[in-house]
């Protein structure tokens, strides 16, 4: 290169690198923006300063579901969502934490936490994030979601989810009628460790789908015992007593094979007539709008298969 060309080409270069760095600084300085951004969540304790675009939420509580149904990532959940197959893959990188496990969150780097109200140390994870508390059952369960969606700027999402799920469980609820019949009752029931449950409409594994969005019938004697406080125990020898012409019936992992060869099961009428539908307890377990997604399609298959 001759020698007079030299200063020339060295001040193309730092022009150019002069670029880049602008470029490069821009890029950051939208990027800091965009995380230093927040709204005002009016939760129940109050208006919250929490991120107009969270990158790290905590979910210690039933909630996963509706952050995954959002595209909000989650780094850190509860054992039992943990246990969800439904949220497998979404969360696989995600850490299982309680509310306990101060300094585990605070590893997690969280730009917001979601739990329960009355948790254990709310006041400990609020100095680590925003921290937003719900009490379980306030409000309904898609007024819920609707309330998460706000919480994490999605508000407008959450509400359209929740106006094409009603629209879709009515759809099928009206074929499930036309098919089983309008005055065809329905159970749903539940062993987890060793212990028999009944439930009334809305207390998840399916019961919000059933009962409040499709109308069908719940037998009279889980309606006397279930249906105000949620869920009801019984023993396993009357559950037939409590059985409607249909049962989706929840076992968790080691309870499903003891069960199937027990007289009281083979002598439920919804097994005799194969109007017994097993599911997996813990895919079942929550009424968040992914696994509500799931029960739909579950309800769809087995009624109208």
């Amino acid at each position: 290169m001759k020698k007079w060309l030299l200063p020339m080409f060295m001040m193309v270069v730092l022009v150019l690198a002069a670029c880049g760095n602008k470029e490069e600084k821009a890029d950051e300085s939208s990027k800091d923006k965009a995380s230093a951004e927040t709204i005002t969540y009016q939760s129940e304790s109050g208006p919250i300063e929490v991120p107009a675009h969270p990158k790290r939420v905590v979910v210690l509580s039933s909630f996963v579901g509706d952050l995954l149904q959002l595209g909000v990532n989650v780094v850190g959940v509860d054992s039992w969502a943990a246990e969800n197959p439904n949220f497998k893959d979404e969360i696989k990188d995600a850490v299982v934490v309680e509310n306990t496990d101060i300094e585990k969150i605070i590893e997690l780097e969280p730009d917001l936490i979601i739990g329960l109200n009355g948790i254990e140390n709310a006041d400990k994870l609020a100095e680590i994030a925003p921290t937003v508390l719900f009490t379980y059952g306030k409000v309904d369960y898609l007024q819920q979601f609707i309330e998460i969606g706000k919480a994490v700027n999605k508000e407008k999402e959450a509400t359209d989810w929740v106006k094409d799920f009603k629209e879709r469980a009515a759809e099928v609820g009206t074929k499930i009628k036309g098919k089983i019949g309008e005055n065809a009752t329905v159970t749903v029931a539940e062993m987890f460790n060793k212990q028999m449950y009944v439930y009334g409409d809305n207390w998840g594994r399916g019961t919000e789908i059933l009962y409040q969005e499709m109308g069908l019938k719940m037998p009279e004697k889980v309606k006397e015992n279930a249906l105000k406080p949620g869920y009801f125990a019984i023993s396993t020898e009357v559950l037939n007593e409590y059985a409607g012409d249909y049962v989706i019936f929840s076992t968790f992992k080691g309870d499903d094979s003891s069960i199937k060869n027990a007289a009281w099961f083979k002598d439920l009428e919804a097994v005799k007539n194969g109007h017994l539908f097993e599911v997996n307890g813990n895919a079942f377990y929550f009424n968040d709008a992914k696994t509500l997604d799931y029960q739909l399609d579950f309800f769809e298959k087995k009624f109208l298969q």
